[in-house]
């Protein structure tokens, strides 16, 4: 599996290339007559983000049929070919410059280059896999792709985690920055990942040569910014300075035993038996190994063994999830895991050990908090405030971090670079609303669901002016160039 190595960020470290006057700067100062935003908010009257998005963002009609086709053809991790031309298509159409297109990064990832005068280099990240799951969502335009994943295993495909809103909407954001570029200066990077499903996607791009020079040459960005939606109502997005989301680590677990008849087990090593034996006593790792104040979740979801009733297996295998944010705790996690495991095993009198294969691993992802603070400062002054439990759109500082993992802050971190990650509801704004009242928003299909599907709208708009917004918050603006 692809090995994923977290660089510390010096917080305090700033933007390489901002001594050019960026679009914040420009804001209008609140004055003692007026009405004092929130912390953090900045004045939006004659707000130059909602000028610039406004004058420039296309009619996303086109967008929206695009997204439909790319959800009824989703792309399993690292085999997202189909997914990675069509983005290559898209992108082509936009002239006059036209964006330098490096493709084929980490198998199939793409990005897209629009080189825009002097100022800050910023990436824009979406990535692009699916999921294999088979939905269920009775949508006019469901996936009912079946295909061969990377291990060459034929799997339903479905668009279960919005990947597929994530890469529309930066698709859509790289064409209203590119028509909007006489009104900001720098490089814009639009970054298609593959594989962020298996943790491994962004450190395979880092390793095939991302930033190299020699390799596909992408200029080292300042800063790295990316997006995600969630089952919350549409039209909020929300973010948070320092640790965002946990740290993932997956594990496989095969037991051995000695398979046989079932009308003769004293003559067989029962797997199944230490399997399950070992699914109910790794339940106490958290509940009894962990201390109340660190965060951890170890969720066993999946088990097989055997074909049929009446033969005893040579084998059972389980899959473990451990989320964490301290390392330190998660390192105590694994150890407890194949303590538990082993002691299963002997217990049983198998003659093998178990044997524990590292699926995937995501690190935890952290905002760093002088960008953080420079998109809170942007999404406020764009979005306003907002507040989903009292029918509001806007924005909304997080106050914990999410126990969902990515692997988006390694295109930073690998070079030491700031990165900030939002996330954005996608639930119909009426339903929610309605939900609210109900106390039913806990019921609404989650991501990774066979039933997860954003509403269309608001939810595209919503994700392409955060793209947008959040970019033009770093780049600076030549004043002669001014729209």
């Amino acid at each position: 599996m692809t090995r994923i190595v977290p660089v510390t960020v010096n917080p305090d470290t700033e933007l390489s290339s901002t001594n050019v006057p960026t679009l914040l700067d420009q804001q209008p100062r609140v004055t003692e007559n007026e009405v004092r935003p929130i912390r953090g908010q900045l004045h939006v009257s004659k707000n130059i983000f909602r000028d610039i998005v406004s004058q420039h963002r296309p009619k996303l009609d086109t967008y929206e049929t695009l997204y439909k086709h790319i959800h009824a053809n989703p792309c399993l991790s690292f085999v997202e070919d189909e997914t990675a031309s069509l983005v290559v298509s898209t992108l082509k159409r936009l002239q006059s410059p036209s964006f330098t297109i490096k493709q084929k990064i980490g198998k199939t990832g793409v990005v897209a280059i629009l080189r825009n005068g002097p100022g800050p280099t910023v990436l824009l990240r979406a990535d692009m896999d699916a999921l294999p799951v088979e939905e269920k969502t009775g949508l006019p335009y469901a996936s009912k792709k079946y295909m061969k994943d990377a291990n060459g295993v034929t799997q339903p495909a479905m668009h279960a985690c919005g990947h597929d809103m994530h890469v529309t909407s930066l698709l859509a954001a790289a064409h209203t920055l590119h028509s909007a570029r006489s009104a900001w200066c720098g490089t814009l990077l639009c970054c298609f990942q593959p594989a962020e499903e298996k943790g491994g996607g962004a450190q395979g791009m880092i390793d095939d040569g991302l930033y190299d020079p020699h390799r596909h040459a992408v200029p080292e960005p300042d800063v790295v910014l990316g997006g995600h939606v969630f089952p919350h109502r549409a039209g909020t997005l929300t973010t948070r300075q320092g640790i965002m989301m946990a740290a993932s680590d997956s594990l496989q677990i095969t037991f051995h035993g000695r398979g046989g008849h079932a009308s003769q087990p004293q003559s067989t090593v029962d797997p199944v038996i230490m399997a399950a034996s070992a699914v109910m006593r790794l339940q106490t790792v958290v509940s009894r190994e962990v201390a109340p104040q660190d965060p951890a979740v170890l969720t066993i979801a999946s088990i097989h063994a055997g074909s049929a009733e009446n033969i005893i297996s040579d084998t059972a295998v389980i899959k473990t999830n451990v989320r964490t944010y301290d390392p330190t705790v998660a390192a105590a996690v694994k150890k407890s895991i194949a303590r538990i495991v082993r002691a299963e095993a002997d217990a049983s009198g198998a003659k093998e050990p178990p044997t524990v294969e590292v699926l995937g691993a995501f690190p935890v992802t952290r905002n760093e908090p002088g960008a953080t603070a420079t998109v809170q400062k942007a999404f406020t002054a764009y979005f306003g405030a907002g507040d989903p439990f009292k029918h509001k759109k806007g924005y909304i500082e997080l106050d914990k971090p999410l126990a969902g993992s990515e692997d988006f802050a390694t295109l930073g971190t690998a070079i030491g670079k700031p990165t900030c990650f939002w996330i954005y509801g996608g639930h119909d704004p009426e339903d929610w609303d309605k939900r609210v009242k109900e106390g039913t928003t806990g019921d609404l299909p989650s991501n990774h669901s066979p039933y997860f599907a954003p509403s269309i709208q608001p939810t595209l708009e919503t994700a392409v002016d955060a793209f947008c917004v959040a970019a033009l918050g770093f780049f600076g603006k030549d004043r002669s160039k001014i729209v």
